[in-house]
């Protein structure tokens, strides 16, 4: 009763923050709403006893993707001008393509018929996986690594490009 009771609070939090974070007109509150969306999702995987996959959640998503978000909008200087104010003239198909998404859902969820089993999972997924990454998957696991320092290298030495005496003349 208590892990149902829970599913269902942790449910209603990600719909409502996801509604949230896609309506609201300031950016920043919208990726607070985020945070709290992507910390449900978490929670959801908490309850699958999927405890790796909750905590890659936590430190990806809610620590780095948002963090990233929220001083792309803390530094960018056009988000508190009053002046630009975006008029949305879609609220009609949007709430078509809604019902439509909607109705499409809930034919789905009717009519599928959704197994369960009784296998339990792994005691330790933690290990499981940590084992595939080092032997299996080595290789794609060792080519994602280089990737993604090279792309840190590459934003390192963008962001920190002194300007050359040409540009420096040009703007004084």
């Amino acid at each position: 009763m208590g892990e149902q009771f829970f599913f269902y609070v942790l449910s209603c939090m990600l719909v409502g923050s996801s509604v949230m974070a896609v309506t609201v007109r300031n950016i920043f509150h919208a990726a607070i709403w985020l945070i709290l969306a992507l910390t449900s999702i978490a929670g959801l995987f908490v309850m699958l006893n999927a405890e790796f996959l909750a905590a890659v959640q936590v430190l990806v998503y809610v620590g780095g993707v948002s963090m990233i978000m929220i001083f792309a909008v803390m530094l960018t200087s056009k988000i508190g001008d009053e002046r630009i104010k975006a008029q949305n003239e879609q609220v009609g198909i949007g709430l078509v393509v809604c019902l439509v998404l909607f109705i499409t859902l809930v034919f789905t969820l009717w009519n599928t018929n959704w197994p369960v089993t009784d296998i339990p999972m792994a005691a330790d997924n933690v290990r499981a996986i940590g084992r595939l990454i080092m032997t299996t998957f080595v290789l794609p696991f060792e080519i994602v690594s280089v990737l993604l320092l090279a792309a840190m290298i590459g934003a390192i030495v963008i962001a920190s490009k002194q300007p050359s005496k040409e540009e420096e003349e040009s703007q004084s």
